[in-house]
């Protein structure tokens, strides 16, 4: 599905340690009670306003296609004069505005209402960050998208193609294009506390401040009443037979390692952690069965912050025999502040939890301690008993929901196979249709195979709008087709065509690259490349504790053999009936993330190649971690392997010269568990066509 580049959108490098400690506090503190060893101290920042929650609390996207209208040519210049007509305002005295891609909760995935960076730029690719100056107008996004910002900027903006050679990060720009002493505003909501710390000390360098804007955030100053209103839909709960873990015993898994870690509470903020904690599902996010929330779980409670109109009374029963209670979704910060002033050790996670909760905290921290300042009791410092502190570590919800329990590997499992029924029955249909001379649009397939999912039992939505891609638009690495823009399927060229569902039971992602004429030897050997590198992965066996960047090289070295690459990670986490990207583990060459592969994980092997404005090639099957069963084990440690879940044929467009004995056999053995998996699913024109194309192949 739609490659995951892990580079983040501000193009910042990001700390890796699991364990880290926030700088907040200005008197001399130790974090930790009983250590040996000298005391880590924490500073803050005093001048810290207090906070206020701005949201526009239940969202539900509109359908993508509505989201990209074609704009007048004059609209960007138009929005980028009336943002920095608010930058001398008063309040605001800025000399640029960052505008990343995230909402308040890091999401790749967002509300419409929250697609403030799109509004701006046009751009409507999931990854970047705007920068607007006083006279300038920049975007930065990665390797998948390049081809799309260029369609989709207008001349008002600078495409910065991140990555590349000689390309500046953001604030090496911001560096370059302004006078020292300039002031660059953000709004600290949209910013993790990790990246803006970041930010703040790369611009110190050319003696910039950076501004947190806490009170309004600009975009929304200009797209006021055309900004998208919030509907509230309901949120369900995930029927346990597919979680497989009540929340109780969740939340006491959380809390022994609150414990563990000398903590009394923890915030979490980011979506899928949340619904995966609590056993719920949402509608806020297009694609994604999340809901806006944050929770805190304390050692004897625990509490949800949302909307509550989209409560109904079977989730507050469900909630309530789960010990957690209900505030109003903008009640976050006094509820943070009121942690402190309890003397609350928390754990926040500053990679994920929002500037603007963590400063809140910082402020509540600095009137605490101001106040035994003045005051006699001097036994109140002793032993630091009470004092409220807070400490910077990787949350551990992020690695519990990866190791997938066994309901929710069964849940994929059937899933998936239900979905190969419904690809099946779409390959026949299309094949047919072509060869029939039928004229179809890419949207017109789309559409179609939608169709036949949603004949699927448990099919609740598609997991990202469908990239259905013919030709040239295949090499659009996250194309989506418009109805008023998109190409004819054609027979005689290259189709690309990556989609995913969401189920009750689980979520699918799968891409497929065909061709319905005869193919240019070309197309031929370079997807026959792309698909050896997918077979080596598959077969990949490997030592626990294993990242995943070390395996990446498997699904490009028969690329790399002939001087061919592609711009985008190998793999990525997928959730059980949540999010199609989720982490914290990845197969890809960016070697920053150390997270292990382990037996319970799901990820994605997808390598690909594509040729600017000729072709795109992807082949992606899911697949989960396993106990490799070896004959031996080395150093006394296990060795790992794959198992696949998804089973829809690939057997077109095969150059059988290029492939090895052992990369036939293991075609055919693929090929012989689809149909044994998916035929007994099918019948009448599908299941022929399944048979027609699962027979042996043989050089």
């Amino acid at each position: 599905m739609r490659p995951f580049s892990l580079s983040p959108s501000l193009t910042f490098s990001s700390p890796s340690s699991n364990s880290r400690y926030l700088r907040f506090i200005s008197i001399s503190l130790p974090i930790f009670h009983g250590s040996n060893s000298n005391p880590k101290f924490i500073s803050f920042n005093p001048k810290s306003p207090i906070l206020t929650v701005r949201n526009c609390s239940s969202i539900s996207a509109k359908s993508s296609s509505e989201l990209r209208k074609k704009r007048a040519s004059s609209e960007p210049d138009e929005k980028l004069r009336a943002i920095r007509e608010l930058f001398s305002k008063p309040g605001i005295g800025i000399d640029a505005y960052i505008i990343p891609s995230q909402d308040a909760h890091q999401s790749e995935f967002i509300a419409e209402c929250y697609m403030r960076r799109a509004y701006i730029s046009g751009f409507t690719g999931s990854a970047g960050t705007a920068v607007v100056t006083k006279d300038k107008a920049a975007l930065w996004t990665d390797g998948r998208y390049f081809l799309q910002a260029e369609k989709q900027l207008s001349s008002s903006w600078i495409l910065m193609r991140a990555g590349n050679l000689g390309v500046p990060t953001t604030s090496e720009w911001l560096n370059d294009v302004l006078a020292p002493g300039g002031k660059i505003g953000i709004d600290p909501f949209l910013f993790s506390s990790d990246a803006a710390e970041e930010l703040r000390e790369a611009i110190a360098k050319k003696n910039h401040e950076l501004v947190f804007l806490y009170d309004k955030n600009l975009v929304d100053e200009i797209w006021k009443g055309s900004r998208p209103l919030p509907t509230n839909k309901p949120i369900r709960v995930h029927d346990i037979k597919y979680a497989g873990l009540d929340v109780a015993s969740k939340l006491s898994s959380l809390r022994s390692e609150l414990l563990d870690a000398g903590s009394s509470a923890i915030v979490i903020s980011m979506l899928d952690e949340i619904a995966w904690l609590l056993n719920l599902r949402g509608n806020d996010v297009p694609r994604s069965p999340v809901m806006y929330a944050y929770l805190i779980v304390e050692i004897d409670k625990a509490k949800l912050f949302v909307d509550s109109s989209k409560v109904s009374s079977d989730v507050m029963e469900h909630l309530k025999n789960a010990g957690v209670e209900l505030r109003p979704y903008d009640s976050i910060l006094s509820e943070v502040e009121s942690l402190a002033s309890q003397g609350a050790r928390v754990w926040l996670d500053r990679s994920s939890v929002n500037a603007a909760i963590i400063n809140t905290y910082n402020s509540a921290c600095q009137r605490y301690y101001k106040g035994l300042e003045n005051t006699s009791n001097a036994d109140a410092l002793n032993g630091w008993s009470g004092v409220p502190t807070g400490f910077d570590k990787v949350s551990p919800i992020s690695l519990a929901k990866a190791i997938k329990n066994a309901a929710e590997l069964e849940g994929m499992q059937n899933c998936h196979l239900r979905d190969a029924a419904a690809l099946a029955q779409f390959w026949a249909w299309l094949e047919e249709e072509i060869h029939n001379g039928v004229k179809l649009t890419e949207v017109d397939v789309a559409d179609k195979l939608l169709e036949f999912r949603s004949r699927q039992s448990g099919f609740l939505d598609t997991s990202f709008d469908t990239i259905s891609g013919s030709g040239a638009n295949g090499a659009i690495i996250h194309y989506r087709p418009e109805p008023d823009s998109c190409s004819i399927v054609e027979e005689n060229k290259l189709f690309l065509l990556d989609s995913g569902a969401q189920y009750v039971d689980g979520t699918t992602d799968i891409t497929r690259t065909v061709h319905f004429g005869e193919p240019t030897a070309r197309e031929k050997e370079c997807f026959t490349r792309v698909l050896q590198g997918h077979i080596a992965l598959d077969q990949a066996v490997f030592p626990e504790n294993t990242p995943g960047f070390v395996l990446d090289a498997f699904a490009r070295s028969s690329l790399w053999k002939i001087g061919l690459d592609y711009r985008h990670g190998t793999g990525h986490g997928v959730g059980a009936a949540l999010n199609v990207h989720e982490g914290p583990q990845s197969i890809s060459f960016r070697y920053g993330n150390l997270t292990p592969l382990q037996k319970g994980m799901i990820v994605s092997n997808e390598p690909g190649y594509y040729e600017d404005n000729a072709f795109g090639i992807r082949i992606e099957n899911l697949l989960s971690v396993k106990e490799a069963g070896t004959p031996n084990r080395f150093g006394g440690i296990e060795y790992l392997g794959f198992e696949k879940l998804t089973f829809v044929i690939q057997v077109k467009l095969i150059d059988l010269s290029l492939v090895s004995a052992e990369e036939i056999a293991w075609l055919n053995d693929y090929h012989s568990q689809v149909w044994e998996k998916v035929s007994p699913l099918l019948d009448g024109l599908a299941l022929q066509w399944l048979q027609n194309n699962t027979q042996p192949l043989a050089k």
